[in-house]
């Protein structure tokens, strides 16, 4: 498809309506401001839910409970030494009491700190493999010392977030080929506008020996130009608000926040969208300029 990226003098006083031009401009740029800003929505979610499964593969807690603070220290000692044996296992770690005291905090305040509270013991571990049948081996190792012990496998209470987060990436990708959808249907209804408004010009060019096509060229020609220079003016403010956005949540000082970054592929992704569309405006513009043409010419 061969489309020159500069309007010849004539062509742009064929088609100049400066107030429809102006339109059509600003509502692309709308349209790619709310597309870029949908995904990177949604390549932001995806790198989160990304790191999050790979912090939570292989991660697991052991609890100790536990009144009798001797018995209690004993038991998580002999179940630490048991999961250090284990084939499989990358690390474990006992979880300090002044580390157990800082979560409690936010719920028991300064008693949270007191060494009289029954606190369990927990040991942290990370699985080299997470294979479920390496967790049925610690699970019978630890319950073979301690046999009311606890076994939380970190991705399985975070599963419902994990979940949470690729849906939010499949709406944004939605949301994204909803825009893709309207920025067509808008360019339709343009051109069929357009060839409304000039159908007098258009009825004597054909009778001067132009085809259809060539008619079609001028419309799409216009069209793909106000896209593109929109798309850009759009997309541009979209990359200083998702920087802007990007700044206040790495200050936020969440990890799970954190995780939301875009890459500089995606960066390269986005900055692409307004040829997309461009494209996606040229062929909707032609095909629907020239089914018009037959049908009222």
């Amino acid at each position: 498809m061969k489309v020159r990226i500069i309007t010849p003098a004539a062509d742009r006083r064929l088609l100049d309506e400066s107030r429809r031009t102006r339109s059509m401009m600003w509502i692309m740029a709308i349209m790619l401001f709310l597309t870029v800003l949908a995904a990177a929505f949604g390549l932001g979610t995806l790198a989160a839910a990304s790191v999050l499964d790979r912090q939570l593969a292989g991660r697991l807690t052991v609890q100790i409970v536990e009144a009798n603070e001797g018995v209690r220290e004993r038991d998580a000692a002999a179940a630490l030494a048991a999961i250090r044996r284990i084939g499989g296992v990358a690390r474990a770690d006992p979880v300090d009491r002044a580390q157990l005291a800082a979560l409690l905090r936010p719920w028991l305040g300064e008693d949270g700190a007191d060494p009289d509270l029954p606190v369990p013991a927990m040991i942290d571990v990370q699985l080299g493999v997470g294979s479920d049948e390496t967790v049925a081996r610690l699970t019978r190792a630890v319950r073979a010392i301690v046999p009311a012990a606890r076994i939380d496998r970190h991705e399985s209470w975070m599963s419902p977030v994990s979940n949470f987060m690729r849906l939010m990436v499949w709406l944004a990708l939605g949301l994204v080929l909803l825009m893709a959808g309207a920025t067509a249907a808008v360019v339709i209804l343009v051109g069929r506008a357009g060839l409304d408004t000039h159908r007098e010009t258009i009825e004597v060019l054909h009778m001067l020996g132009s085809t259809d096509m060539q008619v079609a060229r001028l419309f799409q020609r216009r069209i793909a130009l106000d896209t593109l220079y929109g798309g850009v003016a759009g997309t541009v403010l979209a990359m200083m608000t998702i920087t802007v956005i990007g700044s206040q949540l790495s200050g936020l000082g969440s990890d799970l926040l954190s995780g939301i970054a875009l890459s500089e592929r995606d960066w390269v992704l986005l900055a692409g969208l307004p040829i997309l569309f461009a494209l996606l405006a040229t062929v909707a513009a032609r095909y629907a300029v020239l089914g018009a043409l037959r049908r009222f010419l």
